[in-house]
């Protein structure tokens, strides 16, 4: 899951990238989410993945992931 903007990259582009790397990027935070990747002004869908204790990754963790995987 992608919310806020990325510096780096467009949010097409993680997620291309992500999906290139086996995962698949929903649209929607719930508690069956690994992740969520929270750039500049994430919104609603990061207070709900904090809510619900899912893994929050800042853009330079979420870059590292891609060239760790």
């Amino acid at each position: 899951m992608l919310t806020g903007s990325l510096s780096s990259m467009t949010r097409d582009e993680a997620q291309a990238a992500l999906e290139a790397k086996g995962h698949k990027v929903a649209g929607s935070v719930s508690k069956k989410t690994d992740f969520v990747v929270a750039g500049e002004d994430a919104g609603s869908k990061l207070d709900k993945a904090r809510s619900l204790g899912v893994t929050v990754l800042d853009e330079n963790k979420f870059l590292e992931l891609l060239r760790r995987t």
